[in-house]
This record gives structure tokens, C-alpha cells and sequence, in this order.
């Protein structure tokens, strides 16, 4: 991918991505784009927080860190998106991004609710924009 295919996908795509991922977690999470800097440091979706109160819990719930997780999807399916039929297929995966942001936290010890996770910092790398 170059950098004008990174800055089309920055600015029409990742708005959408940062409100719909903001509406899926919560109040209290921060979601911001980290732009691309190069082939090796593409554009990233950046999801911390602080690890959530609970109420009348003296025990810590969750995981041991705070909510730390960075998302890059495959360059070859930004392409695929910036191509014919991609803002269609884009509109699909915004409708399923609550059901990923589900199965992600399971399968890397995220969790979404205590806004901790098991790992100082954890990556959903290489992603599609399959619904």
C-alpha cells in the first residue's frame, strides 16, 4: 500500500471505523488513528482505558493491565475496500464490528467491561473487512 492509499483509508474510512468502535465499547474508552508511517508502521486504531470501577467489588475483576489494544487490517484488503464495491462491503463491516470487537476479546484475553486485558499491550493485526 503507499501513502496516498493510507491517507484515502485514514480519512474516509477510519472516522467511521473510530465512531462506530467508540458507540461498541463505551463511555471512558479512548479510540484514536495512529497514521501511517510506513509499509512496516501502517495506520493503526489505537483502544486504551483506564480499567473500569466496580462498584461494591473490593477484588479486582478482569485483567492485570488497563485496556491497551492497537487494530491494522491487511493492506491488500484496504486496496480491495478503496476499489469497486468497497463502500458496500465496508458498510457490512460496520454493522459486525460489535460481533468481532465479542470474538477478539475471547480469543486475546480483552475485556471489554473491566477494560483490562492479560497483556501489556495487545494487537488485532491484519484484518479484513469481512462481516
Amino acid at each position: 500500500m503507499n501513502r496516498q492509499q493510507a491517507h484515502r483509508f485514514e480519512t474516509e474510512f477510519m472516522p467511521r471505523i473510530v465512531e462506530r468502535v467508540t458507540r461498541v465499547v463505551g463511555h471512558g474508552v479512548r479510540v484514536e488513528v495512529l497514521p501511517y508511517e510506513s509499509p512496516h508502521v501502517p495506520t493503526r486504531l489505537h483502544v486504551s482505558a483506564e480499567r473500569a470501577p466496580h462498584e461494591g467489588d473490593d477484588q479486582r475483576r478482569g485483567y492485570a493491565y488497563p485496556m491497551n489494544v492497537f487494530l491494522t487490517w491487511d493492506d491488500e484488503e484496504i486496496e480491495r475496500l478503496l476499489g469497486a464495491g468497497g463502500e458496500a462491503r465496508f458498510v457490512r463491516y460496520l454493522d459486525a464490528i460489535g460481533a468481532k470487537l465479542d470474538a477478539w476479546q475471547g480469543a486475546r484475553d480483552v475485556d471489554l467491561t473491566t477494560r483490562s486485558q492479560a497483556e501489556r499491550s495487545v494487537l488485532f493485526g491484519g484484518l479484513d473487512f469481512e462481516a
